[in-house]
């Protein structure tokens, strides 16, 4: 993107039109046309009077730094839902395993190495995307509030689980083997945050449109 594009833009967030900007900046509209259309470059006293009226720092203006940030930030998050979700299939395959060398083959003892081998990987994955892709940066009260809601709905989960382990242990008596349970709710907890994750993505995009309109 030019400074030019990124001038067009910044004017239209603010539904400008070039003659008012012009106002603001004491310049001839000509003068806005131009910058825009990259015909020529505003002088410096005009790049700190630019960004000024847009709240932006002249690194943003003239090489759209932002921009490469905003890029980055989308590639950590496709990263950390694709290890999220291998992580999650990985626990299902974990259970699937289990049940097939247990109940198919006759052989629990392979099924469970091969269980919790693959459960191992899974939660090493989890531990590496919440070390790698965590989000570090200084968090806003939406996503401060979206966290505390994801924490409300982990604790309901784990509360669930656990009412559900004692159930299904009481009714079958299959002790030895419900424990499973506990090893499937970090798999519900992850794809339940999944489905937020592309839930928010999807109301940020919502915004974003709405703001272009």
């Amino acid at each position: 993107m030019t400074i030019g594009e990124r001038l067009y833009q910044l004017r239209k967030e603010r539904n400008l039109s070039q003659e008012d900007l012009a106002n603001e900046l004491d310049v001839s509209r000509q003068s806005i046309s131009k910058w825009e259309t990259d015909q020529s470059m505003p002088d410096f006293d005009k790049i700190i009077a630019l960004c000024q009226y847009f709240g932006i720092t002249t690194d943003e203006l003239l090489t759209g730094h932002k921009d490469i940030l905003e890029a980055k930030e989308i590639n950590i998050k496709s990263n950390y839902a694709r290890n999220l979700a291998i992580a999650v299939g990985l626990y299902i395959f974990s259970a699937v395993a289990l049940i097939i060398f247990a109940a198919g083959f006759d052989k629990p003892i392979i099924g469970v190495c091969l269980f919790l081998t693959v459960v191992a990987v899974a939660t090493g994955l989890i531990i590496y995307n919440s070390i790698m892709y965590g989000n570090k940066k200084d968090k806003t009260e939406e996503e401060k509030g979206q966290d505390e809601r994801m924490k409300l709905i982990g604790e309901v989960v784990d509360l669930l689980g656990t009412v559900i382990y004692f159930l299904v242990s009481f009714l079958t008596m299959a002790w030895h083997i419900t424990w499973i349970i506990f090893l499937i709710i970090p798999a519900v907890k992850a794809i339940i945050k999944i489905l937020f994750s592309f839930k928010d993505d999807d109301v940020k995009e919502e915004k974003t449109d709405e703001q272009d309109n």
